[in-house]
């Protein structure tokens, strides 16, 4: 037999009251939260119960998730972080450690497959699944809190041996996107654009399909170092933590009208250096990225 379950997160705010929850079938469903999490604090804990709640079972799983985060670390990046002492290759902490240690511990002896969705593309196991988060997280959000489903088997995340997911550990907010820039003035306009291209650099921005979203344009492409073109949709679906740290090297900030500024860059990682180049537009007081290229350097 094979379990086919849809796992989802949810956040109000990102981080903010924040929901969880896996769906297989209307008896067979569980839902949770708590007052303050992440987005993908949810996405990784819907598939961790899930997984403590089937334990024992000898059945295949498959788990549909619309997070490539996900997907992306308990299938490619795990193993990795595992041989570094749960650090990435440019030697930070990995996000999230204690719910990827509960995921590597889990996961033990299990034949699952994952399987990517859309978000809200109509599959029928996601689309319950994200609802079923949503409304944990709204729960939380007035003070309450959620129906927890009937579990597997009517093994409910309270049941005896098997302890609720515990409460995330959020070490701050949302990260700073200013924080490089003096507190004691107010950032120029190239200083702000400058400091949001770095933003885009880091896990915390990466690992949230959401933030990146909020630093993109509506009708942003990108030309890659490969060549191939992006699309806005396949950056999100895509995009997620760095393999190795990536500096940035400010070659020049110029404006093109009031309201645009082209950035030119150089990353660079222990393994060579790429020109950038990004054109960024301001709209409503907001900046926002609407294209970016990388050409490999001579």
């Amino acid at each position: 037999m094979t379990i086919i379950a849809a796992a989802d997160g949810s956040a109000l705010g990102n981080p903010g009251p924040a929901g969880w929850a896996w769906y297989v079938d209307a008896d067979h469903w569980a839902a949770g939260g708590w007052p303050h999490g992440t987005n993908n604090q949810g996405e990784l804990t819907a598939v961790l119960d899930l997984l403590q709640q089937t334990a024992g079972t000898d059945d295949d799983l498959v788990v549909y998730c619309d997070s490539k985060y996900v997907i992306n670390s308990v299938t490619q990046w795990m193993p990795g972080w595992k041989r570094k002492g749960w650090r990435k290759g440019d030697g930070k902490p990995v996000l999230n450690v204690e719910i990827m240690k509960a995921l590597d511990a889990a996961m033990t002896g299990r034949r699952v497959r994952f399987e990517w969705v859309k978000g809200h593309s109509g599959h029928a196991l996601n689309e319950e699944a994200d609802r079923l988060a949503n409304g944990a997280a709204t729960a939380y959000q007035k003070g309450g809190a959620p129906d927890p489903g009937p579990g597997w088997e009517g093994r409910g995340s309270d049941a005896p041996g098997l302890p609720a997911p515990a409460a995330p550990v959020t070490t701050s907010p949302e990260p700073d996107l200013f924080s490089e820039l003096a507190e004691d003035s107010p950032a120029s306009d190239a200083e702000t654009v400058i400091a949001l291209e770095r933003s885009l650099l880091t896990d915390e921005v990466r690992s949230d399909p959401a933030a990146v979203a909020a630093l993109l344009h509506p009708q942003w492409s990108e030309v890659g170092r490969s060549g191939r073109l992006w699309s806005r949709e396949e950056m999100l679906d895509e995009i997620g933590p760095l393999p190795e740290e990536v500096g940035l090297d400010v070659i020049a900030c110029i404006p093109a009208t009031q309201d645009a500024l082209l950035l030119t860059w150089r990353s660079v990682t222990d393994t060579g250096s790429t020109l950038r180049s990004s054109l960024w537009v301001r709209d409503k007081g907001h900046w926002q990225q609407l294209f970016h290229q990388g050409t490999a350097e001579a």
